[in-house]
């Protein structure tokens, strides 16, 4: 089970007590329902990398004051009868604070019109470390299958249109509760509008909140399908740079910047460097965020896979000003075909974001969202992650392993302890393209960096994905990759 804590070694509260406060607001704030199953003791140490015996006196203080409850055999859970008075917080609020209220919407917002999209092609090669694109054979396709054919059997109106273009709301309710626990978000499920992957949601939030000539920040380097998105809509794009703690906030508080409108930041795994935002810098994005009005874009696109690290809460559950849309997908975790992706919305923005789905496809497919609900709330998809997350480490340690076993110091190795890929620098003679075409050659498939660059790409960096090849293929595509560039 991920369970999403800060707490930090270095503060003069103790581990316990920071764990016990971090638990007790979970609780009054709602963010942990009444009844809902905490992790085990040894579970959750391991996981925070603390001693047991930390999270065991968290766990009493939590008994004796009746916010937890055990049942012999079962575990321990948040009490279902707590005290009226220590619900009296809201778990959230209701209205939006004045900060963001004049977010004005593009001319799409107005006038609902669209725009096409074209998608890169992708090349055939023997082994090929294209990222992004999970091991497909480890899905657990029979019982998918059964999931499918349960809700074909017994609810016929999956056939059927459906008018709630936000989503089918159980649905919306498991993924409420799940990214609530695992990334620290502050949602509802009215918050919550199911689309057709991260794009589409990328796509209608441009589409919906920004004019064309409209300055967005992107990452600098960054993801090329946010900014296909945004060149679409005839945004203009103000780059900047990321180092190893993330997004290098001071370049948007100065005082010679074009007037940003948003901010697309990728903050729990940057791509493709992989770099973490650390939090100082997520506060004081938030912070600038709330005091220009400016909205922020989280793309948590594979926050899931990360290694010997603990979870790392969201941006958005930082955020009390309204300022953030988060952005989910079960592209990564499970198969790219399923096009389920999520927005969660500040809540002066739903009508108008659910408005332009139903008008942009009337809805995503019902059955497909029925099964996912049940593969949610029946626990299927975080054994799915716990197992695919052990495997994935095993294939990142066997690539970088390789890499230096065949490189050596002529390779450095950037993002790896986390995510589906690994950016990395090799020491070459060669333009990025011929490194490309003599991989190709050799039978091996490879992504240079530079098209995700705006500005001049510093050359000789490349993108390697591993997440669907096994050791042998990675060990040989890394053999063939090093001859081709002697």
């Amino acid at each position: 089970m991920d369970f999403a804590i800060n707490i930090n070694p270095n503060a003069p509260l103790p581990l316990h007590r920071q764990v016990y406060e971090e638990l007790r607001q979970g609780i009054l704030s709602g963010r942990l329902r009444p009844g809902e199953r905490l992790p085990s003791t040894r579970s959750l140490a391991q996981l925070l990398e603390v001693s047991r015996a930390t999270i065991t006196q968290s766990y009493d203080l939590l008994l004796s004051e009746g916010y937890l409850e055990t049942i012999v055999g079962s575990g321990t859970f948040v009490c279902r009868q707590l005290p009226d008075d220590l619900l009296t917080p809201a778990p959230i609020p209701s209205k939006l604070p004045p900060t963001n209220s004049s977010v004005s919407l593009s001319a799409y917002g107005a006038s609902l019109s669209d725009k096409a999209f074209l998608r890169p092609s992708k090349s055939e090669v023997e082994i090929s470390f294209t990222y992004g694109r999970p091991a497909f054979d480890q899905f657990p396709i029979d019982l998918w299958r059964k999931l499918l054919s349960r809700h074909c059997l017994s609810h016929p109106n999956v056939l059927d249109y459906t008018y709630d273009s936000q989503g089918y709301q159980p649905l919306r309710e498991a993924i409420a509760s799940y990214i609530s626990r695992s990334r620290a978000v502050k949602c509802h499920a009215e918050q919550i509008i199911i689309v057709g992957g991260s794009q589409q949601g990328i796509d209608l939030i441009t589409r919906l909140l920004i004019n064309r000539g409209d300055w967005i920040a992107v990452e600098e380097p960054g993801y090329l399908g946010a900014r296909r998105a945004f060149l679409a809509q005839g945004a203009s794009l103000y780059p900047v740079s990321v180092d190893q703690s993330g997004l290098v906030v001071s370049e948007l508080t100065k005082n010679i910047i074009p007037p940003i409108k948003l901010v697309y930041v990728t903050p729990s795994h940057q791509f493709p460097t992989g770099a973490v935002l650390s939090l100082p810098r997520r506060l004081e994005l938030l912070a600038w965020a709330q005091k220009t009005g400016v909205m922020i874009i989280e793309d948590d696109y594979d926050s899931e896979y990360r290694y010997g690290e603990r979870p790392i809460p969201a941006l958005q559950g930082l955020d009390q000003g309204g300022s953030v849309i988060y952005v989910g997908t079960f592209s990564k975790v499970l198969f790219p075909a399923l096009r389920l992706g999520y927005l969660v919305l500040p809540e002066n923005l739903v009508y108008v974001f659910a408005r332009a789905k139903w008008l942009a496809d009337r809805q995503c497919s019902l059955l497909e969202q029925y099964a996912l609900n049940d593969f949610i709330t029946e626990g299927h998809l975080e054994r799915h992650i716990r197992r695919m997350r052990s495997l994935y480490d095993q294939r990142r340690q066997t690539l970088v392993h390789s890499l230096f076993s065949h490189f050596g110091d002529r390779v450095k190795i950037l993002g790896e302890n986390a995510g589906m890929h690994l950016m990395v620098k090799i020491d070459t003679h060669l333009s990025d393209d011929e490194t490309v075409q003599r991989a190709a050659f050799a039978g091996v498939g490879i992504q240079a960096a530079y098209p995700q660059y705006l500005k001049d790409s510093p050359g000789h960096e490349f993108i390697l994905g591993y997440a669907e090849l096994n050791e042998q293929q990675i060990q040989e595509g890394v053999k063939r990759l090093s001859k081709a560039l002697i």
